[in-house]
């Protein structure tokens, strides 16, 4: 295996191991290079879907599973993910395109599907070395972050197939409710402010407006970028919740993950990605997305809630599969203090509106 393959790949956590012999067996002749010798590590980036690379020598894949132990049904859909991909990549390139999918459990303990392998760097919590010479990464990545997205919500998803995804019709409205639906069985202790959230949410829904593909999960390390260049986006992963809705959703969920070293320290104690005030503010997303897409974001403060509300669920989740001992990454040991933490800035967030 190359230096280049395992830069940003781990041994197999001993919890999360696959059984090499019956991958390699099942997809031998299925894609190129599967003849060959298979060699399995894992990316060990994420907190929920289970990523594997596929090292056959002369070719590279992916694999996706979801999580170990019970997952909510309407997540970690490696159907709904690998339908997307098999057709996205056409109309956006930036979508990795999937070759196979496989609801056979006994091959890895789950449905699961394998995809083509990209390279590039995943910013996560720090600026990477290679852009240490490049005094504006931070900007070039906010604005290529806004632009890929306005540019994935004008893709024409009946032409590629991509129209019977979801119903766009009530999709806020599903939203708020599916997403307190997961909260009651994640939580692990009521929250005051979520219920207040929940509350203003249902109270101040805008009007809906023309759908869109809609990727569901949107910020800065499901995006992989160039090498050499902080401004160019070469992938964007995790698409196993996109579907048909309400593209400022995925607007309020950029600035949700968004973090700056000047917010409050609940804000801060959420971040996923470097506190760097280089990074565009959630003002200068919101002009430059309005710029690019021609949209009109003048209730995206809504959207920004639901996002934080969203996020506040997502945390628990995890959290509690942590707690229950369904996974043994450390990892999420620390995510129990930031479930009120984000529950909290979505509060803010409702309440200044």
């Amino acid at each position: 295996m190359s230096s280049k393959s395992q830069s940003d790949t781990i041994k197999v956590r001993p919890d999360e191991q696959l059984d090499e012999q019956i991958i390699a067996e099942f997809l031998r002749g299925k894609l190129p290079g599967t003849d060959n010798p298979l060699t399995v590590r894992q990316f060990g980036g994420g907190a929920a879907n289970l990523t594997y690379h596929l090292d056959y020598g002369s070719r590279e894949y992916v694999l996706r599973r979801p999580p170990l132990g019970p997952v909510a049904p309407s997540a970690h859909d490696m159907a709904r993910e690998s339908k997307v991909l098999l057709r996205l990549w056409e109309a956006f390139p930036l979508a990795p395109r999937a070759f196979l999918f496989s609801d056979d459990e006994s091959i890895v303990g789950a449905p699961f599907f394998v995809m083509e392998r990209r390279h590039g760097i995943v910013v996560r919590n720090s600026i990477p070395p290679p852009y240490d010479a490049c005094s504006d990464a931070p900007a070039r990545m906010s604005i290529a972050l806004v632009e890929a997205l306005a540019d994935l919500h004008a893709v024409d998803y009946e032409a590629i197939g991509l129209g019977d995804l979801g119903m766009p019709a009530g999709f806020v409205k599903r939203q708020i409710e599916g997403w307190w639906r997961r909260w009651q069985a994640a939580k692990l202790e009521d929250l005051p402010a979520m219920d207040a959230v929940y509350s203003w949410l249902q109270a101040n829904q805008p009007p809906e407006g023309p759908p869109s593909l809609v990727h569901n999960d949107y910020k800065l390390d499901n995006v992989m970028l160039d090498a050499s260049d902080p401004g160019r986006i070469v992938a964007v992963f995790d698409w196993d919740m996109c579907t048909l809705g309400d593209p400022l959703s995925d607007v309020g969920a950029l600035l949700a993950w968004w973090c700056l070293p000047d917010d409050p320290p609940h804000f801060r104690a959420m971040a996923m990605m470097p506190l760097d005030d280089r990074f565009l503010s959630r003002a200068e997303l919101i002009a430059h997305y309005a710029q690019h897409s021609g949209r009109d974001l003048s209730a995206i403060h809504f959207y920004h809630a639901l996002s934080l509300f969203r996020v506040t669920v997502i945390i628990a989740q995890i959290y509690v599969r942590y707690v229950r001992g369904q996974t043994q990454d450390e990892r999420f040991a620390a995510f129990g203090p930031r479930i009120p933490a984000a529950a909290q800035a979505a509060l803010e967030v409702a309440e200044g509106s």
